[in-house]
């Protein structure tokens, strides 16, 4: 079969199916050669260098971004009871642009019922031919967490509750077995056979929510979970000194600690933290986006009150707290990059690589030679990602 780089579809996404063969060149991001990608039947067959004679890239390229902790993006919640196939094509298209190439849509607490429909309303875009091949699963964040507040945080306390497997069992059915990342707290009863029973069925465990003690913590990840949610967020303002859930999940290397680095729900110091202590291996980074996420800043009426949207979270504005995260994946690789002087590279992979392998998506969150065709071409403006164009199992998706 014969590749030509002029196959690269002027980047207008009507002339790139799936079938195609074509070439993408860039910037690569581990080590600033330009190399051009070749792409076949949604996969990358050849990984070639750019000579100097050629013209060199504009771009940089790398792995599309994963995000596993995703609530809603441009008006639309993921939990809605109402939720159509369309709205989240709509959203799914949205994510593109920010570079977004595979997410998990993420459900919190609510009662039986809501989850049921919620997951079966969900459950139609894991073969929908626009939106499938970016959604691998969900996550369910509750409602076996703390009912306490502050570890609770914005989740209702009257839906917190202790684990039951055959309620989960019905949620996953409704799910069409989508679900795939689940949020437990490990103190609560039952908590820890439930967390072997889920390891034992696939999904993958985080704990979050949760005022778990040391031994309770290290318990629960030699029972199978291997994720902390949002460290450092969904935590009591005031806690221990010594004995609280962070230090011990800091200490557990069983542990990947996902965390929110939108410049707002963690401290500079906190994220410098967290990657001394866990290296770039075991970091995700995820954007916890609100629905609110991607629309225009102004006051909205969401939570039974109102909130302000900034270009970059939601707030409260009576008490001048955060309301909700709403910057996308992409601002928190830059974010990182800044707090910590780590590479473009390590960034990447904690927005890419780390969550594909977490996950078991083995397909996808590298580039190299037989994996998933997820790539982004993006530019470096004054320390952000500027998407450039997203390509999602060999089909350019978005271009600027």
């Amino acid at each position: 079969m014969n590749y030509s780089c002029t196959g690269d579809n002027d980047g207008d996404p009507r002339n790139a199916d799936a079938e195609d063969s074509f070439c993408v060149e860039g910037i690569l991001y581990l080590d600033g050669n330009p190399v051009s990608i070749e792409i076949s039947d949604q996969q990358i067959v050849r990984i070639n260098p750019v000579s100097p004679e050629d013209k060199q890239p504009e771009y940089y390229i790398a792995p599309g971004l994963i995000d596993i902790q995703i609530n809603g993006y441009m008006g639309i919640n993921f939990a809605d009871q109402d939720l159509s196939l369309e709205e989240i094509r709509i959203a799914t298209k949205a994510l593109w642009k920010e570079g977004v190439t595979s997410f998990l849509p993420t459900v919190i607490t609510a009662d039986r019922d809501s989850l049921r429909n919620s997951f079966t309303l969900l459950s139609r875009a894991l073969e929908d031919e626009e939106a499938g091949a970016s959604i691998p699963g969900f996550h369910l964040e509750g409602p076996y967490i703390s009912p306490v507040d502050g570890f609770r945080g914005a989740h209702p306390e009257e839906y917190a509750r202790d684990p039951e497997w055959d309620e989960f069992t019905e949620w996953q059915q409704a799910a069409g077995n989508g679900i795939s990342l689940i949020t437990v707290a490990p103190e609560m009863e039952e908590a820890i056979p439930f967390i072997r029973q889920c390891k034992e069925s696939g999904l993958v465990v985080s704990l979050g929510h949760h005022n778990g003690t040391t031994e309770q913590i290290f318990e629960a990840v030699d029972a199978g979970a291997t994720l902390s949610t949002h460290l450092g967020n969904g935590c009591a303002n005031m806690i221990h000194r010594h004995n609280n859930p962070l230090w011990p999940q800091m200490a557990n290397d069983g542990l990947t600690a996902t965390l929110i680095v939108d410049g707002f729900h963690l401290n500079k110091e906190e994220v410098q933290t967290f990657y001394r202590v866990k290296g770039k291996e075991r970091i995700i980074l995820i954007s916890d986006a609100v629905d609110l996420a991607g629309m225009e800043p102004g006051t909205y009426r969401r939570w039974g009150r109102e909130v302000v949207l900034t270009p970059d979270v939601v707030k409260m504005p009576e008490e001048n707290v955060l309301a909700g995260a709403a910057s996308p994946i992409r601002a928190c690789v830059g974010n990182m990059m800044r707090f910590t002087d780590c590479s473009l590279a390590d960034a990447i992979g904690m927005a890419s690589t780390n969550p594909a392998e977490k996950m078991g998506l083995s397909d996808r969150g590298e580039i190299s030679e037989g994996k998933r065709a997820d790539l982004i071409l993006f530019s470096m403006e004054e320390g952000k990602m500027v998407i450039q164009k997203t390509i999602v199992a060999g089909r350019v998706v978005y271009s600027k």
